[in-house]
Protein backbone atom coordinates (compact mmCIF):
# COMPACT_ATOMS: atom_id res chain seq x y z
CA UNK A 1 0.00 0.00 0.00
CA UNK A 2 1.08 3.58 -0.52
CA UNK A 3 -0.11 7.11 0.16
CA UNK A 4 0.68 10.15 -1.94
CA UNK A 5 0.63 13.53 -0.19
CA UNK A 6 0.57 16.62 -2.39
CA UNK A 7 1.74 19.90 -0.90
CA UNK A 8 -0.10 22.59 -2.85
CA UNK A 9 1.82 25.41 -1.18
CA UNK A 10 4.15 27.62 -3.18
CA UNK A 11 6.45 27.41 -0.14
CA UNK A 12 8.64 24.32 -0.07
CA UNK A 13 8.85 22.88 3.45
CA UNK A 14 6.51 25.49 4.96
CA UNK A 15 3.62 24.90 7.33
CA UNK A 16 1.59 22.79 4.91
CA UNK A 17 4.55 20.43 4.42
CA UNK A 18 4.98 20.23 8.21
CA UNK A 19 1.35 19.22 8.64
CA UNK A 20 1.57 16.63 5.87
CA UNK A 21 4.73 15.13 7.35
CA UNK A 22 3.04 14.70 10.73
CA UNK A 23 0.25 12.64 9.14
CA UNK A 24 2.67 10.74 6.90
CA UNK A 25 4.84 9.75 9.89
CA UNK A 26 1.89 7.90 11.42
CA UNK A 27 1.07 6.23 8.10
CA UNK A 28 4.68 5.10 7.72
CA UNK A 29 4.66 3.79 11.30
CA UNK A 30 1.82 1.49 10.20
CA UNK A 31 4.07 0.04 7.49
CA UNK A 32 2.57 1.93 4.55
CA UNK A 33 4.83 3.59 1.98
CA UNK A 34 4.45 7.33 1.51
CA UNK A 35 5.54 10.02 -0.91
CA UNK A 36 5.44 13.79 -0.41
CA UNK A 37 5.11 15.69 -3.68
CA UNK A 38 5.77 19.41 -3.30
CA UNK A 39 4.39 21.79 -5.93
CA UNK A 40 6.83 24.57 -4.97
CA UNK A 41 8.08 26.20 -8.16
CA UNK A 42 5.58 24.35 -10.34
CA UNK A 43 3.03 26.16 -12.47
CA UNK A 44 -0.10 24.13 -13.13
CA UNK A 45 -2.63 25.49 -15.58
CA UNK A 46 -6.31 25.78 -14.79
CA UNK A 47 -9.01 23.73 -16.49
CA UNK A 48 -9.96 25.21 -19.87
CA UNK A 49 -13.27 23.29 -20.10
CA UNK A 50 -12.29 21.72 -23.42
CA UNK A 51 -14.05 18.46 -22.43
CA UNK A 52 -11.43 16.44 -24.32
CA UNK A 53 -11.08 14.14 -21.29
CA UNK A 54 -14.65 12.99 -21.99
CA UNK A 55 -13.83 12.39 -25.66
CA UNK A 56 -10.35 10.88 -25.36
CA UNK A 57 -10.96 8.69 -22.30
CA UNK A 58 -7.24 7.98 -22.08
CA UNK A 59 -6.87 8.70 -18.37
CA UNK A 60 -5.17 12.02 -18.98
CA UNK A 61 -6.00 15.69 -19.28
CA UNK A 62 -5.67 16.97 -22.86
CA UNK A 63 -3.57 19.92 -21.64
CA UNK A 64 -0.03 18.53 -21.69
CA UNK A 65 2.01 21.67 -21.00
CA UNK A 66 2.51 21.00 -17.28
CA UNK A 67 2.90 18.10 -14.86
CA UNK A 68 -0.80 17.53 -14.10
CA UNK A 69 -0.91 14.16 -15.87
CA UNK A 70 2.18 13.00 -13.98
CA UNK A 71 0.43 13.95 -10.73
CA UNK A 72 -2.78 12.23 -11.82
CA UNK A 73 -0.85 9.04 -12.67
CA UNK A 74 0.64 9.08 -9.15
CA UNK A 75 -2.83 9.59 -7.63
CA UNK A 76 -4.24 6.68 -9.62
CA UNK A 77 -1.34 4.42 -8.57
CA UNK A 78 -1.72 5.31 -4.87
CA UNK A 79 -4.07 3.66 -2.40
CA UNK A 80 -4.51 6.94 -0.55
CA UNK A 81 -4.14 10.62 -1.39
CA UNK A 82 -3.67 13.54 0.97
CA UNK A 83 -4.11 17.01 -0.48
CA UNK A 84 -2.53 19.85 1.46
CA UNK A 85 -3.05 23.56 0.92
CA UNK A 86 -2.48 26.76 2.83
CA UNK A 87 -5.39 29.16 3.01
CA UNK A 88 -5.28 31.79 0.25
CA UNK A 89 -8.15 34.24 0.48
CA UNK A 90 -10.35 31.55 2.09
CA UNK A 91 -9.61 28.99 -0.61
CA UNK A 92 -7.01 26.56 -1.91
CA UNK A 93 -3.93 27.73 -3.80
CA UNK A 94 -4.14 28.02 -7.56
CA UNK A 95 -2.03 24.88 -8.06
CA UNK A 96 -4.32 22.89 -5.77
CA UNK A 97 -7.36 24.25 -7.61
CA UNK A 98 -5.82 23.04 -10.88
CA UNK A 99 -5.49 19.53 -9.41
CA UNK A 100 -9.04 19.58 -8.07
CA UNK A 101 -10.51 20.75 -11.39
CA UNK A 102 -8.38 18.91 -13.92
CA UNK A 103 -7.57 15.66 -12.10
CA UNK A 104 -11.12 15.55 -10.80
CA UNK A 105 -12.71 16.03 -14.21
CA UNK A 106 -10.35 13.58 -15.89
CA UNK A 107 -10.97 10.95 -13.20
CA UNK A 108 -14.73 11.31 -13.61
CA UNK A 109 -14.52 11.24 -17.41
CA UNK A 110 -12.59 7.99 -17.29
CA UNK A 111 -14.97 5.93 -15.18
CA UNK A 112 -13.93 6.99 -11.70
CA UNK A 113 -10.16 6.60 -11.63
CA UNK A 114 -10.01 7.59 -7.94
CA UNK A 115 -13.08 5.74 -6.68
CA UNK A 116 -12.68 3.89 -3.39
CA UNK A 117 -9.24 5.28 -2.68
CA UNK A 118 -8.76 6.94 0.70
CA UNK A 119 -8.52 10.74 0.60
CA UNK A 120 -7.87 13.42 3.19
CA UNK A 121 -7.38 17.18 3.08
CA UNK A 122 -4.91 19.09 5.25
CA UNK A 123 -5.01 22.87 5.71
CA UNK A 124 -2.47 25.36 7.04
CA UNK A 125 -4.04 28.64 8.13
CA UNK A 126 -2.89 31.86 9.73
CA UNK A 127 -6.24 32.89 11.15
CA UNK A 128 -9.48 32.29 9.23
CA UNK A 129 -10.87 30.76 6.04
CA UNK A 130 -9.60 27.23 6.60
CA UNK A 131 -13.02 25.58 6.51
CA UNK A 132 -13.60 26.72 2.92
CA UNK A 133 -10.23 25.21 1.95
CA UNK A 134 -11.05 21.98 3.79
CA UNK A 135 -14.46 21.86 2.09
CA UNK A 136 -12.97 22.35 -1.40
CA UNK A 137 -10.67 19.36 -0.95
CA UNK A 138 -13.38 17.22 0.66
CA UNK A 139 -15.72 18.00 -2.22
CA UNK A 140 -13.03 16.67 -4.57
CA UNK A 141 -12.81 13.41 -2.59
CA UNK A 142 -16.54 12.93 -2.31
CA UNK A 143 -17.42 13.59 -5.96
CA UNK A 144 -14.69 11.11 -6.90
CA UNK A 145 -16.26 8.43 -4.65
CA UNK A 146 -13.28 8.36 -2.30
CA UNK A 147 -13.35 7.25 1.34
CA UNK A 148 -12.62 10.13 3.73
CA UNK A 149 -11.35 9.30 7.26
CA UNK A 150 -11.94 11.67 10.14
CA UNK A 151 -9.68 12.93 12.88
CA UNK A 152 -10.06 14.49 16.32
CA UNK A 153 -10.76 17.93 14.82
CA UNK A 154 -10.87 19.51 11.37
CA UNK A 155 -7.60 18.77 9.59
CA UNK A 156 -5.95 22.12 10.08
CA UNK A 157 -3.09 23.76 11.88
CA UNK A 158 -2.48 27.40 12.67
CA UNK A 159 0.74 29.24 11.91
CA UNK A 160 2.22 31.98 9.74
CA UNK A 161 6.02 31.72 9.69
CA UNK A 162 7.41 28.43 8.36
CA UNK A 163 7.45 25.84 11.15
CA UNK A 164 5.11 27.87 13.37
CA UNK A 165 2.30 25.36 12.84
CA UNK A 166 4.34 22.78 14.77
CA UNK A 167 3.64 24.74 17.98
CA UNK A 168 -0.12 24.31 17.47
CA UNK A 169 -0.55 21.35 19.84
CA UNK A 170 -4.11 20.61 18.75
CA UNK A 171 -3.15 20.83 15.08
CA UNK A 172 -0.26 18.42 15.64
CA UNK A 173 -2.52 15.93 17.45
CA UNK A 174 -5.13 16.25 14.70
CA UNK A 175 -2.52 15.39 12.04
CA UNK A 176 -1.24 12.44 14.07
CA UNK A 177 -4.76 11.10 14.53
CA UNK A 178 -5.51 11.66 10.86
CA UNK A 179 -2.46 9.60 9.90
CA UNK A 180 -3.45 6.79 12.28
CA UNK A 181 -7.03 6.81 11.03
CA UNK A 182 -6.00 6.87 7.39
CA UNK A 183 -3.67 3.90 7.96
CA UNK A 184 -6.46 2.03 9.77
CA UNK A 185 -8.97 2.64 6.96
CA UNK A 186 -6.42 1.60 4.34
CA UNK A 187 -5.76 -1.59 6.31
CA UNK A 188 -9.47 -2.40 6.48
CA UNK A 189 -10.08 -1.69 2.81
CA UNK A 190 -7.09 -3.78 1.72
CA UNK A 191 -7.67 -6.70 4.11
Amino acid sequence: MNVLAINGSPRKDGNTASMLRLALAEIEAAGIETELLQLHGKDLRGCIACMKCWENKDGHCAVKKDMLNEILDKMVAADGVILGSPTYFANVTSNMKSIIDRAGMTALANGGLLARKVGAGVVAVRRGGAIAVFDAMNHFFLINQMVVPGSSYWNLGRGLAPGEVESDAEGVLTMQNLGKNMAWVLGKLNA
